[in-house]
């Protein structure tokens, strides 16, 4: 058996950045699951240790969101009393605005939403005896230094992404769903997006000289909204159908339907991304943002304004097909997450320390099961 140690007490403490990276890897490493004893604030019957572990893999995940999030609101949203942070960047803005001429409105909302969501999930943890998320320590990434950015340190990289775009085609497929059909690959929307690696916002005013290449930057932040709340709409439901109480049931599917909203919103955005090619000048990384209107796509299967999920088979094949979302497998939901989450590049700069930590807190959440039992 491992030797227990109080991860989030460890990282609540707030040990400095380089004692994270030098010493958090061995120690976070032989840490045991909170699922096999449970911790003493847990012990109360307040909270399951099954349910504290999915509210905060949720909070984390919240955290994670409201990091990126409030790095696009300052340089392209509306930053306020409501969403404070950075000052706008009108060259960014306005090559978002392309998009839709409400981005900046949107991302603004966005923002806001997540924020509540990380201090909701956190709050009521806290209410209920239970440990909070807490990622400050990990906050050690250098973000944009272009102007509008407020220079914060952050917990998430936009500058470096690598995007997984099959979410366009496979929620236009009227034949497929990844839960019934896993070995089954759905086009990419973008096949230069899912290779090398793309900045969503400019690094630096120099990415805001050529307008070509900022388009592209803009369209690439186009895409890595839906992308990413494409993947939050469906660990939600994944994870609550493993909650034991009723309350974080109805946290959970309360919370997961404005993942949704996010997603088609987002989802038609990305459909108006001008057609361009630009080659970054930084990385020599080239990206191709073809005309989704035109052949292999195009078409009433593919009109860049679909933003209703294709009905497809659900459950059984033998049953009629149904518009839902898609995947809402809940074996592993948590940790396919993260590793959507890492494969996508938003992590690159962060010690093993970090990996280990949300490691630990996806394997927790899904080794939580309805009732307390071993299988659902």
């Amino acid at each position: 058996m491992k030797t227990e140690i109080n991860r989030r007490t460890f990282v609540k403490n707030g040990l400095s950045a380089a004692g994270i990276a030098t010493a958090g890897v061995g120690l976070l490493a032989n840490s045991s699951s909170l699922l096999a004893q449970e911790r003493p604030e847990e012990r109360s019957g307040r909270l399951t240790p099954g349910d504290a572990a999915l509210l905060r893999f949720a909070a984390a995940a919240e955290i994670l969101e409201t990091d990126f999030w409030v790095q696009y609101n300052e340089l392209g949203g509306i930053p306020d009393d409501e969403v404070p942070g950075g000052s706008g960047n009108p060259a960014y803005t306005a090559a978002l605005a392309m998009l839709d001429s409400d981005m900046a409105q949107y991302i603004h909302d966005n923002t806001e939403d997540e924020f509540t969501h990380q201090d909701f999930l956190n709050a009521y943890l806290t209410s209920k005896g239970a440990d909070p998320v807490n990622l400050e320590p990990f906050r050690t990434l250098l973000g944009s230094t272009a102007t509008g950015s407020s220079g914060k340190m952050r917990l998430t990289n936009l500058m470096q992404l690598t995007l997984d775009t099959s979410w366009w085609t496979r929620y236009r497929s009227s034949t497929h769903n990844p839960d019934l059909d896993p070995g089954f690959t759905f086009p990419q929307a973008i096949p230069a997006l899912a290779v090398g690696k793309h900045t969503a916002i400019p690094r630096t005013d120099e990415d805001t000289v050529d307008p070509n290449f900022l388009q592209a930057i803009a369209n690439t932040a186009g895409f890595h909204m839906p992308t990413i709340e494409q993947g939050g709409q469906s660990l939600y439901p994944g994870m609550a159908q493993r909650a034991t109480s009723v309350e974080v049931l109805r946290i959970l599917i309360s919370i997961g339907p404005t993942e949704t909203m996010h997603f088609q919103t987002w989802a038609d955005k990305a459909g108006n991304a001008p057609p361009l090619t630009a080659k970054d000048p930084v990385t020599g990384v080239s990206v191709t943002f073809p005309d989704l209107k035109s052949p292999p796509f195009g078409g009433e299967t593919y009109q860049t304004n679909l933003i209703m999920p294709e009905p497809c088979p659900f459950l059984s094949r033998k049953l009629p097909t149904c518009s839902i979302i898609r995947p809402t497998e809940t074996r592993g939901a948590a940790t396919s997450v993260l590793n959507f989450l890492t494969a996508m590049g938003l992590f690159i700069g962060q010690p093993p320390a970090f990996f280990q930590y949300m490691r630990d807190l996806a394997e927790d959440a899904d080794q939580a099961r309805r009732g307390g039992r071993k299988e659902d």
